[in-house]
């Protein structure tokens, strides 16, 4: 086994094609991407990365530079979990999710690159290799359009093939968001599936009356009505809707992923693995859905998503996202008959474009 000789850390602020906006974040016009490039002693390299909303890249990258690299250097690759043990404990009591744990996260996912390149192994096959392809649906970030933009903007998603899409909710009127609803599912029909999220927008009892104003449009499921922290509540409005409730992307530790999955009574659980560990920490909050009998799903980074979504037996959903990371790699999603397919590369099959990231560097 060949020992880790360099880790070289990056930070790139890349602008979105147009404003997404959402309940809690108001409106996104770039989002930023911590990357992590490891070689080894045999001068074989591995990327790892994370991304945020516009907010943090920096202090991620102070992470990965000054905090986890000499964590790394002179160790051997392959000891993956001991790995994470120790940038665990060395962030722990700065760290348990945040920054740190976006960090963590890309490295996790830099030393499985390494570990499938070394085997020749997919990510695919290193975590389960269960299928192939995978359900995946279109996120939108689309709170700020107009319902013109809206429709016009999933039409685009219906046009490349996806069999079920996602709108933003939680505009300040509940007859805007109602109209929006009722406008997409007239749009798709009665045979595609429609998602919404309000990204933590509502109180408990604005949560129940949106519920029970979707409910007419066979919504799949409500992601994030309320405060992703708010176990006792998300328990409470599970009691009060048809409609399953859906979180995750905000639950950063396997504890917390824990604590909901015991007892917020979600249907659906979306682990990220740019923020809850890597892949690593996303196989762990896998096995616990599995066990618990929930059905796993992911937020975000559909480039990596889709070969640990294809290698679990209970995935659900894969979100394609707004955030197009795909679009500074040499591989795209691909997409056949509604389902993404993972790809049979070595390593996790993320290869970026480093000339095309290079005018949106960072430095600090």
């Amino acid at each position: 086994m060949a020992k880790i000789v360099a880790a070289d850390c990056y930070l790139y602020e890349l602008p979105l094609p147009e404003k997404m906006g959402d309940a809690k974040h108001g409106v996104h016009e770039h989002f930023e991407l911590p990357i992590i490039r490891l070689t080894n002693e045999d001068g074989l390299e591995a990327v790892g990365y994370s991304y945020t909303g516009g907010v943090g890249g920096r202090a991620v990258l102070a992470h990965l530079k000054y905090d986890l690299t000499p964590v790394l250097i002179g160790k051997e690759a392959n000891d993956i979990q001991d790995l994470f043990e120790a940038m665990y404990w060395k962030t722990h009591y700065i760290g348990r999710g945040g920054a740190a744990g976006f960090a963590i996260s890309a490295v996790d996912i830099a030393l499985w690159d390494l570990k499938g390149k070394e085997q020749g192994h997919s990510l695919l096959k290193m975590a389960g290799g269960k299928n192939q392809t995978t359900r995946a649906y279109a996120g939108g970030i689309d709170l700020n359009f107009t319902r013109e933009k809206l429709i016009d903007n999933v039409e685009g998603y219906l046009e490349k093939g996806f069999q079920a899409v996602k709108i933003k909710v939680g505009r300040p009127d509940l007859v805007d968001d109602v109209a929006r609803v009722k406008a997409i599912r007239n749009l798709i029909g009665p045979d595609r599936i429609l998602m919404v999220d309000a990204n933590y927008g509502f109180s408990r009892d604005q949560a129940k009356a949106a519920a029970d104003a979707f409910a007419p449009y066979d919504i799949f499921w409500f992601e994030e009505p309320i405060d992703p922290e708010d176990i006792d509540g998300y328990a409470w409005l599970a009691e009060r809707t048809s409609i399953p409730l859906a979180q995750g992307e905000n639950l950063h530790s396997p504890r917390e992923f824990r604590d909901v999955i015991r007892n917020a009574k979600v249907t659906y659980i979306q682990p990220d693995a740019s923020n809850c560990g890597g892949i690593s920490g996303w196989l762990e909050v896998a096995k616990m859905a599995k066990t618990a009998g929930l059905t796993v799903c992911s937020h975000g980074m559909q480039e990596l998503h889709v070969s640990l979504m294809s290698s679990q037996p209970h995935a659900g959903w894969m979100e394609v996202h707004s955030f197009p990371i795909d679009a500074y790699t040499n591989r795209q999603i691909e997409l056949h008959e509604g389902l993404a397919v993972a790809p049979d590369l070595p390593g996790i099959g993320v290869d970026f474009i480093w000339d095309k990231l290079a005018p949106f560097e960072i430095k600090l």
